[in-house]
């Protein structure tokens, strides 16, 4: 492993964490800043809500000024993000550093993928990409079981200065490792702005028909990991702090495998579509399995949130395949707008699904029927996008 792939790794490891940690401390956020389901969901979501929005900045900032300084500036926000976050008193300053975080962890994995589509050969991008989801979604795993350890010894609010800390010293070391590619010679007609960028990145039809897949494939995912699967185990099945972390840790592992799985099959079958489609295909019967006959057994719904995680996570892959449309002057605006609509997606789906959680709960309807709902929902959600993604082309025409 690389020098240089080793410190993107590691600030990856930590936007994961980020966009992760709060499914394990929902109780204690909720007890010691009064939030409920709805609050949580909105502070969850006010995350990638800002991490989305930054993408177009990101964007233009990769194509001229390179990933070393705006991914070690901008996680330097993340580091303030977190030491507001560990002092926070209510939704307010909990809202306005997660929004600092969203912010600063913004430039991470797209950086990578611009530094990997710049320095790496082309067959080798989807690979990489995996690699670093992959083994990066293993700070999926710092925001489970190590952090409920930690916040039962040590407190949440001192956890989340340790990860302060570790967030300074990765960006120092992005900062000192990291070295730009060259910058792209561009013809007067190439160069402009972040609105000229993607109106051109949206003139292509293959990317108009990838992009509600890019909204909600990740968006499922993530929505459940960050932040119902600890909810869900601890009110339809009874689960404790410590068996939640362990439901939450299982299928963050279950995620960083299906990662890496994806690169290699990528590879095998000469191309993302057919992989990406196999494996949307398992997702959604996956999804709707557990919608109807989740509730009735603690240990199934274990093997299907893990399923689930396994299969969902095609992103690096979804990323390379929208890739091979993007001209190589708009490689960075092009990356960072779709992970704007994954990571909007995400944020977008946490607002719905929180508001729809709580509205329900305080109905007066059971824990076990409200979850199947969500479950049902974002099965049908993905059901719609994976019939627009199946008329994509697996390459552009020559």
């Amino acid at each position: 492993m690389s020098m240089p792939f080793a410190v993107l790794l590691l600030g990856y490891v930590l936007s994961q964490f980020y966009r992760a940690f709060l499914a394990v401390i929902a109780h204690d956020l909720s007890s010691e800043l009064g939030l409920g389901p709805g609050g949580l969901g909105n502070i969850s979501a006010i995350w990638f809500t800002a991490f989305a929005v930054a993408q177009f900045p990101v964007g233009v900032a990769l194509d001229r000024l390179g990933p070393r300084r705006t991914m070690a500036g901008l996680f330097l926000v993340a580091v303030a993000g977190a030491l507001l976050f560990a002092r926070a008193t209510g939704f307010a300053e909990a809202a306005i550093a997660m929004a600092l975080i969203g912010i600063g962890c913004s430039p991470i994995l797209m950086g990578a993928m611009y530094y990997f589509g710049r320095t790496a050969p082309a067959h080798k991008f989807a690979l990489l990409g995996s690699m670093i989801v992959g083994f990066g979604s293993f700070g999926n795993l710092l925001g489970a079981a190590p952090l409920a350890y930690a916040a039962s010894e040590i407190g949440w609010r001192a956890s989340m200065v340790v990860i302060a800390a570790l967030t300074a010293l990765s960006a120092i070391a992005i900062y000192w490792v990291i070295e730009d590619p060259p910058q792209l010679k561009q013809a007067e007609g190439q160069r402009g702005g972040f609105v000229s960028g993607l109106i051109a990145i949206f003139r292509t039809r293959a990317i108009l028909l990838m992009a509600p897949f890019a909204l909600i494939s990740y968006a499922a995912v993530a929505s459940l990991r960050s932040l119902w699967v600890a909810s869900y185990f601890g009110s339809v099945h009874g689960f404790d702090a410590t068996a939640r972390g362990h439901a939450a840790l299982l299928m963050a592992a279950a995620m960083s495998l299906g990662a890496l799985a994806y690169g290699p099959l990528e590879q095998r079958f000469g191309g993302a579509k057919r992989v990406i489609l196999g494996g949307c295909s398992l997702t959604l019967l996956v999804l709707f399995t557990l919608s109807m006959f989740g509730a009735a057994s603690a240990s199934l719904s274990l093997m299907l949130y893990a399923l689930f995680g396994f299969f969902g996570m095609s992103y690096a892959i979804l990323l390379a395949h929208a890739r091979l449309f993007f001209p190589a002057h708009l490689l960075g605006r092009g990356v960072t707008t779709m992970n704007f609509l994954s990571i909007g997606g995400a944020g977008l789906l946490q607002f719905v699904s929180g508001a729809i959680v709580e509205h329900r709960l305080s109905a007066g309807l059971p824990p076990s029927e409200v979850y199947s709902a969500l479950h049902g929902l974002v099965g049908v959600l993905l059901l719609g996008a994976f019939l627009l993604y199946w008329r994509v082309p697996a390459r552009p025409a020559k």
